[in-house]
């Protein structure tokens, strides 16, 4: 598996992860009204286009397709992380995590943060990451449940 930075050109590819992960993964948390808004079918391409170049994110490919996606912020923040619906628990989380984990090290990032899911809380825990606050947010009219999760690493 290779992970990369993105290329122009990539975002409707990185959209499909995002809207089928949504679609068939975490509708096991969210009602279906929540998961339309969250990842609704007719979101405008240029906006959807602007977000991804302004995360700058990083690619997993696997035998030449995309099989998930996650961005870094400067101040550590986890902006995005989604992996291909088709090849979850195939080691692709843990890829892309492991490389992030490399790139905050090299940036000298002393905390990960981010703000997760019902879905992907197990995952993240499973990376050493805390709980700090579960947080309702509102997106189209919908109101969810997520945790803003942190990891602290050591200063060298």
């Amino acid at each position: 598996m290779e992970i990369r930075k993105y290329r122009l050109g990539e975002e409707r590819a990185i959209w499909n992860i995002y809207y089928n992960t949504i679609h068939h993964v975490n509708t096991a948390h969210y009602s279906r009204d929540q998961i339309e808004a969250w990842a609704p079918v007719n979101l405008d391409e240029s906006t959807w286009s602007g977000k991804i170049r302004e995360i700058d994110p990083y690619i997993a490919v696997l035998n030449g397709i995309i099989v998930g996606y996650t961005s870094l912020q400067e101040n550590g923040y986890i902006d995005h992380f989604f992996c291909h619906h088709e090849h979850l628990r195939k080691g692709v989380g843990s890829a892309l995590f492991s490389f992030l984990e490399k790139e905050a090290c090299q940036k000298n990032v002393s905390q990960l943060s981010a703000d997760v899911s019902i879905t992907a809380r197990p995952f993240f825990e499973s990376k050493g990451f805390e709980i700090v606050k579960e947080q309702r947010v509102s997106l189209r009219g919908q109101e969810f449940t997520n945790y803003r999760m942190v990891r602290e690493y050591a200063q060298n």
